[in-house]
């Protein structure tokens, strides 16, 4: 598209000649409010150099560049020039470049594709998928999906939990009061159940605890009976997981998890001994961090056993190696906040020049109504059963309304979950939350209901004038006809769609992307009630219809950019 701040720089340049082409541009403003133009420039700064009122500058500026094609209007309002763009060539030229290539309105495009990885989701093996990992795993997924937008090469990287200490427990337990057949009918429900009873009877019993960890021990050297047992509760698991995948619609490049890297930590506790790194404290070895402001990390147990923050920097040294990645992302909930502020200083100690390139992307956490979700209490919902349970009520929805629509299983899929998913990136990412149902399941407001009905509308209103969205690109339209305050607003939220994908890539926030798709949304539906759309006029019609096909364009990429469908029938 266009960049107007560009050539409104272009247009000021030659007319401010005390301030170089970089500086005029950073100080073009957008109002917040309208009425004071689609651009201003502030001349405070003039002030001292001219050694004149920055009244009287801005005047002077209105003046010289008020005949400009590209503006209706410029006037001076104290320091500032207010600029007006002339509204039907700004329509022509947001609308014609949007309906060239409808499929990647806010896209970009790298000189370079550079490789970025983005993990997340990365639940537990043997534990429930259940609805605090819908967080990592939307906004993940959300945020691979803006980079991809964004010109680079994303990999999708699942980081299993399928390694440390809690398998020892799920063994342990296995063996004292599990059975396989059990485990085959409902995997997830019975291990979370054997799990439970294993932190009960490990208060009575506290042998329990070293028997897990005696069991972990064998796992970890490789015997095989712990090993045959591992590998049967991953494959389980990973099919329940799969599960929930496939109804989110969410896949990934590599299920590599903690496990993978198991044989290659060696390598870097030598490195990090060589390095003079290390130190020994009560028989466990660990970096101190001390003169850094954060508590030691612990790097291998007393036992030898390593933990989560030695497998860390074991996968971030692989992935540098193998994808020589421009960014590492993160998206790993906030509770984590010092165990990466440890492993990303650790790998800057140990010389990684690159470590500055793995970013922590955290969220708020999800509690119950009734206190914190715990998977050793049992006290958990079940992803899964949140996603059913928003189906079968847009399906309810969907035959109370007698909704013309040939499949009403699909479109009540792709709105019930959507509904849940716009939830989760409707809010700034680091906020925490109290998981209720029926907030979940409200599609009143601004939802992703809402969000997809905008599009169904825009679909029906081509579909009542036979136009195609092939035909919309070929059709030559009157920009005149959607010059008004609606038709405006709307072209101009439009306009700034690959801003906004932009910034939500910079700051890791999908909510940026979410909330503009609600904008897009209201305007769009302000405009259909203010204006008849299929008049008799044809000219008058083809632009309003190009305005509409546009829109349409805009709400399906942008729910495309969150995981969500854009349904053509609601």
């Amino acid at each position: 598209m266009i960049d107007y701040k560009d050539k409104i720089t272009d247009i000021l340049a030659p007319v401010i000649e005390e301030l170089d082409k970089e500086t005029i541009r950073a100080m073009i403003e957008v109002p917040s409010d309208r009425s004071n133009g689609d651009y201003a420039f502030p001349c405070f700064r003039l002030a001292k150099v001219l050694h004149k009122a920055p009244q009287a500058i801005a005047a002077d500026i209105a003046a010289q560049i008020g005949g400009h094609e590209i503006f209706e209007k410029v006037e001076q309002v104290n320091a500032y020039v207010n600029m007006y763009l002339h509204r039907a060539a700004f329509a022509r030229a947001v609308l014609s470049d949007i309906l060239k290539d409808p499929a990647h309105v806010g896209h970009g495009q790298q000189e370079e594709t550079h490789p970025v990885i983005v993990e997340y989701s990365s639940p537990n093996i043997a534990k429930p998928f259940h609805i605090g990992h819908i967080r990592s795993t939307v906004i993940g997924n959300a945020i691979a999906n803006i980079y991809e937008a964004l010109g680079y090469r994303v990999i999708r990287i699942n980081h299993l939990g399928d390694y440390g200490t809690q398998f020892g427990k799920m063994i342990c337990a296995y063996r004292h009061w599990g059975n396989e057949e059990d485990v085959k009918k409902e995997p997830i429900k019975t291990l979370l159940s054997y799990y439970t009873k294993f932190h009960v009877e490990a208060e009575k019993d506290p042998s329990l605890d070293q028997e897990a960890r005696d069991i972990f021990a064998r796992l970890e050297k490789g015997e095989p009976e712990e090993v045959r047992l591992w590998k049967w509760f991953r494959e389980e698991s990973l099919k329940e997981f799969t599960r929930v995948y496939d109804m989110l619609g969410i896949t990934f490049d590599s299920y590599n998890g903690e496990s993978f890297y198991s044989d290659k930590m060696p390598r870097f506790v030598r490195e990090l001994k060589d390095k003079g790194l290390l130190k020994e404290s009560q028989g466990a070895q660990i970096v101190d961090l001390e003169e850094y402001g954060m508590p030691p990390a612990l790097i291998t147990k007393s036992d030898g056993s390593t933990l989560y923050i030695t497998r860390d920097i074991a996968a971030a040294v692989y992935r540098k190696e193998t994808y020589d990645f421009y960014k590492n992302i993160y998206v790993v909930s906030s509770g984590q906040n010092l165990h990466f502020q440890q492993w990303i200083k650790i790998l800057s100690l140990m010389g990684y020049d690159w470590a500055e390139d793995c970013v922590h992307v955290p969220f708020g956490l999800v509690s119950l109504e009734d206190g914190t979700m715990s998977t050793r209490k049992g006290r958990v919902v079940f992803l899964e059963d949140v996603l059913r349970r928003a189906v079968e009520k847009t399906r309810e929805i969907i035959l109370e309304k007698g909704v013309a629509t040939e499949d009403v299983d699909e479109i009540a899929r792709q709105v019930g979950i959507g509904a849940v998913m716009f939830q989760e990136l409707s809010n700034n990412r680091i906020k925490d939350y109290v998981f209720q149902w029926d907030r979940v399941l409200n599609f009143d407001g601004e939802t992703g209901p809402y969000v997809q009905y905008t599009h169904a509308r825009a679909a029906s209103v081509l579909r009542r004038a036979g136009v195609s969205e092939e035909r919309l690109a070929e059709i030559s339209f009157d920009p005149q006809y959607i010059s008004s305050d609606s038709a405006y607003e709307l072209e101009r939220l439009m306009y700034a769609m690959p801003e906004v994908v932009r910034e939500a890539g910079e700051k890791y926030e999908p909510s940026i992307v979410t909330r503009h798709l609600i904008d897009v949304a209201e305007s769009f539906n302000r405009f259909y009630h203010d204006e008849h759309i299929l008049v008799d006029n044809e000219e008058e019609k083809k632009a309003k219809l190009a305005l509409v096909g546009a829109a349409k364009a805009v709400i399906k990429s942008g729910l495309a950019l969150l995981g969500m469908h854009a349904p053509e029938k609601m």
